[in-house]
């Protein structure tokens, strides 16, 4: 009897089958599809932890390059030399704290001056032959500059 009853509605059977790997079929299929959304968001994910780590590395190498830059121009400040133009400029320098340390008095100047004439205005004898060419004790070298 199972048999007839097999061999009568074996299309049925067939559909059922069918039907079940249908199911089976559309069960995988969104098993995949939200897999593959858990996987697209965590890539979405990494990418935006990735775009601020950039971003924050950006914002250190900036910030580091300002401070360098910062560093270099107060360093090649501090190393340009103070040019004065004019006898008030001098002056008023010369009150500060920093123009004391480095202007010279007028006495020095006047001093400095008056070596530098004199060897200006010494002619120098002409060199002759021999051992005498060169002095044995040349002068001292000024101090103070």
């Amino acid at each position: 009897m199972l048999f007839a009853l097999a061999r009568r509605h074996w299309p049925l059977a067939i559909a059922a089958v069918l039907a079940g790997l249908l199911l089976v079929t559309r069960t995988e299929r969104d098993a995949a599809r939200q897999a593959l959304a858990i996987e697209r968001a965590d890539r979405a994910a990494e990418r935006d932890r990735a775009d601020r780590q950039r971003a924050e590395q950006e914002r250190g190498f900036a910030q580091h390059l300002a401070g360098a830059a910062t560093t270099f121009a107060d360093r090649l400040a501090a190393r340009a030399p103070v040019i004065l133009r004019s006898t008030n400029t001098v002056r008023d320098y010369a009150q500060t704290d920093a123009g004391r340390a480095r202007c010279l008095g007028a006495d020095r100047v006047r001093g400095l001056d008056a070596y530098l004439a004199a060897l200006a205005g010494a002619a120098p004898a002409p060199a002759g032959r021999g051992a005498d060419a060169v002095r044995a004790d040349p002068d001292p070298a000024p101090t103070g500059r």
